[in-house]
């Protein structure tokens, strides 16, 4: 019957909106600023970028993998870690996963205003305009993402390409135009024992996201085969792009200048083309943060949905509207984030440096499932030993390890405040897991 793949497609999200959906979150607003602040490190740096490339293409492949194992678990890696190390460990993570997720989503929603003031100066000026429109722009997405996977996929893909074009342009242009005398090795003359984990510390955030691809699982079609190839061909993608731009930026602009750039992709454009460049990649850039907030944010409303399904979370957030999107989940995050917001635009100075300890620890607190990703592949194999033959475990002891030993680096690299802090987030979901705890107990 030829009937049946058409329906498994309807609504759900094929390869192209899957990959658009790991590129879109991976490259959010970090890459328009990194060159700049790559600088100082010079040529060193792509030491720092193919290591930081090699540690998330070993994650991605741990995800592919899992993927392939468990296709149709929704939720990313909680699914994962829920299978491979049972309830109390999936718990933990979805709690601080979630976490991460609404308060990066926060940190989006800000970068994407602040580069709206290049086309509104009063955004620069005023705290209201600029909380109001922060706080219109993530209810904006939210509504997005309530129409559906579809809705949100479509969104993906437009605002991926969109946001590819002015960064793949500069790229080429500077890769064209590159000037060897502006290449500088270590211009600091830094040891590359402190330079190169310097530049991973900075690259290894660019990467965040590239598991995108198996949250929404139940939505995908085909998930056994797409997730694993988005995953892999997006990461590739972004590493691919981090590297060249990185080399097009350096080769475009002397050091100093480059360092001290506010927007290193808009300025490269202006002297390559003129003011009207300027403007076009500022937009680039709006546009890139709205694609990536459209993308976490379809992530939020899925992880807390997953672990209510496994009675691990509140039963409200299993809840789905029409079109079959766990609304409970995606306006709670929401409110949260407007919430953060708020106390953002309205706390002053002092507002901001918590927002942006939060932001810290938000990423900080995303690197641990990787972590326990690595090693859940490893147990979810044990588990079905069986199915495997001794070959078989070769390629995933070597990923899965290099996988664990980059996301454990990570973590490190956080520094020893924010993991501490980390550590108390994860302890304060201890009661709502036994209260839930208690709850499956009654209803049993």
């Amino acid at each position: 019957m030829s009937h049946a793949p058409q329906t498994a497609a309807k609504g759900k999200l094929g390869i192209w909106m899957c990959t658009a959906l790991v590129v879109g979150n991976m490259i959010g607003s970090g890459v328009f600023l990194l060159p700049a602040s790559l600088a100082q490190y010079g040529g060193a740096s792509l030491i720092g970028w193919v290591i930081t490339s090699l540690g998330a293409i070993c994650l991605a492949l741990v995800f592919a993998r899992l993927a392939t194992l468990l296709p149709h678990k929704a939720g990313g890696p909680y699914a994962y870690i829920h299978e491979g190390f049972g309830d109390f460990a999936g718990f933990l993570i979805a709690w601080g996963y979630w976490i991460a997720l609404w308060a990066g989503n926060a940190a989006l929603t800000v970068a994407g205003v602040s580069y709206l003031g290049v086309f509104f100066p009063q955004l620069n000026d005023s705290n209201l305009a600029a909380g109001a429109t922060a706080i219109g722009l993530i209810w904006l997405v939210t509504w997005i993402n309530s129409r559906g996977a579809q809705s949100s996929g479509r969104v993906a893909i437009v605002t991926t390409l969109i946001k590819l074009l002015p960064l793949a342009g500069v790229t080429v242009a500077g890769l064209l135009y590159l000037n060897p005398d502006f290449v500088v090795f270590n211009p600091q003359h830094k040891p590359l024992s402190e330079a190169i984990p310097a530049t991973m510390a900075l690259t290894l955030w660019a990467f965040l996201g590239l598991e995108s691809a198996s949250v929404p699982a139940g939505d995908v079609e085909r998930p056994e085969r797409t997730i694993p190839r988005a995953t892999v061909l997006g990461t590739l993608l972004a590493a691919a792009l981090y590297i060249a731009s990185t080399v097009a930026l350096q080769g475009l602009m002397p050091a100093a200048t480059l360092a001290a750039s506010a927007a290193p992709f808009a300025d490269a454009a202006r002297s390559l083309w003129g003011e009207w460049a300027y403007y076009a990649v500022g937009l680039g850039a709006v546009i890139s943060c709205f694609g990536a907030l459209n993308g976490w944010c379809l992530m939020q409303g899925h992880i807390p949905a997953a672990a209510a399904r496994d009675k691990l979370f509140p039963a409200f957030f299993r809840r789905e509207n029409a079109a079959g999107v766990p609304i409970v989940g995606l306006l709670l995050s929401t409110l949260l984030v407007t919430i953060l917001l708020a106390c953002k635009y309205a706390g002053g100075d002092s507002g901001v440096q918590i927002f942006e300890f939060v932001i810290l620890l938000a990423t900080a607190t995303t690197l641990l499932p990787y972590a326990f990703c690595a090693m859940a592949l490893l147990a979810v194999m044990l588990q079905r030993h069986r199915q495997f033959r001794p070959r078989d475990w070769l390629a995933p002891l070597a990923f899965s390890g290099g996988g664990f030993v980059f996301a454990l680096w990570t973590i490190f690299g956080s520094g020893a405040e924010v993991v501490m802090w980390g550590v108390l987030l994860l302890l304060a979901g201890l009661p709502v897991y036994l209260w839930q705890l208690r709850e499956n107990i009654v209803k049993a």
